[in-house]
C-alpha cells in the first residue's frame, strides 16, 4: 500500500491562489487506506478550501471527484466531462496518480495535496509503517520475510551495524534494529545456522538506480 501525508493546508492554498474553478480528485484505493485522500478526505478539504475563500473574499467553484484508481487509464477516461469547466486539477492521489492524469489531461496543471511517502502496511488503526522500497531484487527469502534493505537504516546485508543497542536502531531509536529481528526470526525457525552465511553483494540494478522502470505482460497488451 502507498502511504501519503496531506500537504499543509496553507501550501495547498498558496498552490491553489491564481485559480477559480478547481477539480479536487480522490482515490479510492491507497490513500484511502491510509485516511489522507479518499472521499471523505476530499469533502473536508473541499470544505476547508471554500472557507478559507469565502472569509479571504475570492470566490471558489470545486467540483469534488473520487476515482476508483487514478493509475489506470480506464478510470483516468472518465475525468473528460469534468476538464473543461476546471482551471485546475487538485489531486488527492499519490504521486503516481498524480503523474498518471497529467500525462492524460496535458491542458491542465495537475497540483498535489499530498506527500507521498513509502509502500507500508496498517500496523494499527491509524498507524503505517514502511516495509518495501520496491529494489526489485527481493531478498525476503534469505533473511525469513524481514527486509534488510527498507527495515535497516542502513540496508545493511550481513548482521547489524555497530551502533545498534539493545536491539534498537542507532539511527531511529523508535524503532528496532532489523537484523536483531531476523535473527530472532532465524532462531525461531531453528534455523540459527543461516545467520553464518555470507550474503553476496546486492544486484542494485533492478532498483531505482537504473532510472524509471516498466514490467511489461506480452500476453496481456491489447
Amino acid at each position: 500500500m502507498i502511504v501519503a501525508n496531506r500537504k499543509p493546508f496553507e501550501e495547498i492554498i498558496g498552490m491553489l491562489k491564481p485559480y477559480a474553478r478547481i477539480l479536487l480528485l480522490g482515490c479510492n484505493e491507497c490513500v484511502t487506506v491510509c485516511a489522507t485522500g479518499g472521499a471523505k478526505e476530499v469533502a473536508v478539504l473541499a470544505s476547508e478550501i471554500r472557507l478559507f475563500r469565502a472569509k479571504e473574499g475570492v470566490p471558489a467553484e470545486i467540483k469534488e471527484v473520487t476515482l476508483e484508481r487514478n493509475c489506470d487509464p480506464e478510470y483516468v477516461e472518465t475525468l473528460k466531462p469534468f476538464i473543461d469547466d476546471c482551471d485546475v486539477i487538485l489531486s488527492m492521489a499519490c504521486g503516481c496518480g498524480i503523474q498518471f492524469v497529467g500525462e492524460h489531461y496535458r491542458n491542465r496543471i495537475v497540483l498535489p495535496a499530498v506527500d507521498t511517502t513509502f509502500d507500508g502496511v496498517t500496523e494499527q488503526h491509524g498507524v503505517w509503517a514502511e516495509r518495501c522500497q520496491g529494489c526489485g531484487n527481493c531478498v525476503l527469502d534469505r533473511t525469513l520475510g524481514i527486509c534488510p534493505v527498507t527495515r535497516c537504516a542502513k540496508s545493511i546485508f550481513n548482521g547489524p551495524c555497530g551502533g545498534s543497542q539493545g536491539g534498537v536502531c542507532e539511527v531511529n531509536k523508535d524503532a528496532p534494529c532489523a537484523w536483531q529481528l531476523i535473527v530472532d526470526r532465524y532462531k525461531e525457525m531453528g534455523m540459527l545456522d543461516r545467520y553464518l552465511e555470507i550474503q553476496p553483494i546486492k544486484d542494485w540494478s533492478t532498483s531505482r538506480d537504473g532510472g524509471p522502470r516498466k514490467r511489461i505482460r506480452e500476453d496481456l497488451k491489447i
